[in-house]
């Protein structure tokens, strides 16, 4: 029996991040199977002016050349010239290029959109199995928080533009993924997934990566890296990792540690992203701002921390920190909460003096030790991308054919 031939599509190649598009296909990869993935020469965020040109110099040019067919991590990469039709986004080429690939399982990582619905019409004229995601949290989408949503000409333009070709697309598909609750009740009721359809699968964390300190060789890089970046091992380092952005509001955390170590907290921050906030949150006294860095480097800076705090929405970044074992602080503007019961705090979002008290909860080391171990334990467990590899393998296994393995 060959082992499958899986083939992921996404708008781009997140390399250096530890994104779903990257570690998905390395465990897919490590549990033997044959897989692709196919992007085009756009960088994640690229309709972000301030967000563009890190994330190019994040990813490398030369991973953002059309035509590109190259190793990585075990699969293989190919990367597609872009075309854009207003807000629509498509790749040259793609139907062909599935065609010459013969996949025996093809996974979309939008469920609506131009490339699910070429991965549908290649679904149709040449057989296999489909597979989608949807990853638009309620946060990021105000029609979710409307009472009456399709009383607005923005109801009208999404039953239009996503719902409808949404449903087609779900009609030829096996499963949707979708990685919280309120993920998956958007894929039903705005992206026209049915709801039979939809299976709640949360992400996943490379623990290869990020993992506790747990032996003298990691409680040295602690120490070493504390002392380069400028902080005494007395001090309390915040982190926070991602997007610098009015939306994450990391000023509020800067301002938070700067009153609480004006009441005399030994308090620091550190930020580790780039965006339109990234000068002012810098000229912070107690922020120490840095720029993107491959995933790879970032288990290293979560373990010079002490805890991790995201402000406002979610973040996939909020799994690597807790597998280092770091307490995390959210929002309570997040609804999935899962991989924060029993090993963080959440506080009222954007409310200043809540986030102190809840900063002021985790100064006993005794505390922060208890609640980051339950994290890196649960991590480990149940949150490892294998273990997310391996189920969705049994999802693609179960719906291809022996026949057609043979």
């Amino acid at each position: 029996m060959r082992p499958l031939r899986i083939v992921l599509v996404g708008d781009s190649f997140p390399r250096n991040m530890g994104y779903l598009g990257t570690m998905l296909p390395k465990y897919l990869a490590r549990l033997g199977q044959e897989v692709h993935y196919v992007a085009s020469d756009l960088p994640p965020y690229w309709q972000v002016p301030a967000m563009r040109r890190k994330y190019s110099e994040l990813i490398g040019a030369e991973w953002l050349q059309p035509g590109i067919r190259r190793e990585y991590d075990g699969y293989t990469v190919h990367i597609l010239r872009h075309w854009r039709l207003g807000r629509l986004v498509g790749m040259s080429g793609l139907r062909p290029l599935l065609a010459s690939l013969r996949p025996d399982v093809v996974y979309s990582l939008t469920a609506v959109g131009v490339l699910p619905l070429e991965c549908t019409v290649h679904r149709i004229l040449r057989g296999g199995r489909l597979f989608t995601g949807s990853h638009m949290l309620a946060s990021g989408f105000p029609l979710a928080n409307q009472a009456r949503p399709w009383l607005s000409s923005a109801g009208l333009r999404t039953v239009l533009g996503r719902w409808l070709p949404g449903r087609l697309i779900s009609l030829f598909t096996e499963k949707c993924y979708a990685p919280t609750i309120d993920c998956a009740t958007i894929a039903r009721r705005f992206f026209g997934v049915q709801e039979r359809k939809i299976q709640v699968l949360h992400l996943g964390v490379d623990t290869d990566v990020f993992f506790p300190v747990r032996d003298d060789a990691s409680e040295a890089e602690r120490r070493s890296l504390r002392a380069e970046l400028g902080f005494t091992p007395d001090e309390l380092v915040c982190v926070y990792t991602g997007k610098l952005t009015s939306e994450k509001n990391v000023v509020l955390l800067a301002e938070a540690a700067t009153q609480l170590r004006e009441e005399g907290l030994p308090i620091r921050v550190l930020c580790v992203g780039a965006g339109p906030d990234r000068e002012r949150i810098a000229a912070f006294d107690v922020t120490t701002v840095l720029d993107f860095r491959p995933y790879t480097e970032l288990g290293g800076l979560y373990r010079a921390a002490d805890v991790a705090v995201w402000p406002t929405n979610e973040s996939t970044s909020m799994l690597d920190a807790a597998a280092c074992g770091l307490p995390i602080i959210i929002s309570d503007g997040v609804v999935y909460r899962e991989h924060v019961d029993g090993n963080g705090l959440v506080y009222r979002m954007n409310d200043l003096q809540d986030l102190k008290r809840k900063l002021r909860e985790l100064v006993d080391p005794a505390r922060r030790r208890q609640l980051g171990t339950t994290g890196a334990r649960k991590m480990a467990d149940q949150f490892s991308w294998l273990e997310h590899a391996r189920r969705r393998l049994r999802d693609f296994e179960e719906s291809v054919p022996l026949s057609a393995r043979r």
